[in-house]
């Protein structure tokens, strides 16, 4: 692992990725980002896999050791890290990513890591497979598009949890518009139902002063979030859902 960075040279690293929409040029930055991802987020206070574990925690019913858990877009497998601290061993991960699956498979906290791109290819699982799914950190603009939505509701158990997370920082907000259309249209049609949609002020620091809260400044100032948690219906109300989303 290279020598840490500065904060300012993570704000500009990251601020920069948040720049890239095609999604092949993003794919090749996070490679080469992936050896030094854990250390820069780190660094930016990034809390959205503690807290959205946090959240999944609240709803989903122990014993949570036996609990079939899919990190997607898992990167270096920070969801990862969070699951197991509270118990949960049963972990299956994809990304689109191959430099990030190398650092997810160095933590040695998956039973089964698999290259995905999120959005473009199915997953590689049977449906209903997993008690509960996680998206952390990769809803925005130029990573996993809202498309990708009903895979991970695919391959969760009828009444199992879909945990989700995105920015509410300015530059994402068009991105949130259209999320939050996306899973409104599937609770509408019976695929699941919303749980959880909660806001969170400190998600990770701003990496300009343009994305601040208002009254906070570029140097000590977070941007803002939001947790989804959702519950997927029963099979037969499932299939009604799916050809409209």
């Amino acid at each position: 692992m290279a020598e840490g960075r500065s904060l300012p040279e993570v704000r500009a690293l990251v601020g920069a990725s948040h720049g890239i929409t095609d999604l092949a040029h993003k794919l090749h930055f996070y490679d080469q980002w992936a050896p030094n991802y854990d250390q820069d987020v780190a660094a930016l206070q990034y809390r959205a896999p503690r807290l959205a574990v946090d959240c999944l925690m609240q709803a989903l019913p122990g014993p949570h050791h036996a609990a079939l858990i899919l990190d997607a877009a898992c990167g270096t497998g920070l969801v990862a890290a969070e699951l197991q601290a509270r118990g949960f061993h049963q972990l299956h991960g994809v990304d689109g990513s191959p430099g990030m699956l190398d650092q997810a498979r160095a933590r040695g906290l998956y039973q089964c890591l698999n290259l995905c791109i999120l959005g473009q290819e199915p997953l590689p699982s049977a449906e209903g497979t997993f008690d509960a799914v996680l998206m952390v950190g990769a809803l925005s603009d130029g990573q996993v598009p809202c498309s990708a939505i009903p895979e991970l509701l695919r391959v969760t158990k009828p009444g199992g949890l879909v945990c989700l997370t995105t920015r509410t920082n300015p530059s994402n907000l068009r991105y949130k518009e259209v999320l939050e259309a996306t899973l409104d249209r599937l609770e509408q049609a019976g695929a699941w139902e919303r749980l959880v949609a909660r806001p969170v002020d400190q998600w990770e620091l701003a990496t300009s002063e343009l994305e601040v809260r208002p009254g906070t400044s570029d140097s000590d100032g977070f941007i803002s979030g939001i947790i989804y948690l959702y519950r997927k219906q029963a099979a037969a109300q499932a299939e009604g859902g799916r050809p409209g989303a």
